[in-house]
Formats: C-alpha cells, structure tokens, sequence
C-alpha cells in the first residue's frame, strides 16, 4: 500500500538522499530541507520500498507538496 510523504512547511531542498527502489526504515531520512538557514530531515514515517521521488535537489517546494512515495512492506 502506497504511504505519502508530503511537505510541512514551504522550503528548498538541499539534498534529496534516496531513489526509487531504495528499501527504508521507519525513520529513515529521505531529503534535507532548508528553511530560514535550518537544515530539516524529512523521515520516512513507515518502512517500505521508495516507489517515487517527487522533488530535486534546488527545488522550493510548498506546504503540502508530495515529496516522495514509499510502497510499505506487507506483514
């Protein structure tokens, strides 16, 4: 089942750190935002495989915002 990953605040991606097909843990870190000279990891809240990447490195992105799709692994 697809989990999505979505923006809280509005704020540029400083490093996007997996692709699809990557496998994650919960609390994994997926990209780093920057936002009013803070660094802000955005975690993966499930594990899964990463089945989408939504943004790039450079990118602003706002509130809301897709940021990256994980395929949760089935018990």
């Amino acid at each position: 089942m697809p989990h999505t990953i979505a923006a809280e605040l509005v704020a540029n991606v400083a490093f996007v750190l997996v692709t699809p097909g990557d496998p994650v843990g919960a609390a994994d870190t997926l990209v780093i935002l920057e936002s009013m000279k803070m660094e802000i990891p955005v975690l993966a809240e499930v594990e899964g495989v990463v089945s989408e990447v939504a943004v790039r490195e450079g990118q602003v992105i706002q509130e809301g915002d897709i940021i990256a799709v994980i395929d949760t692994v089935p018990r």
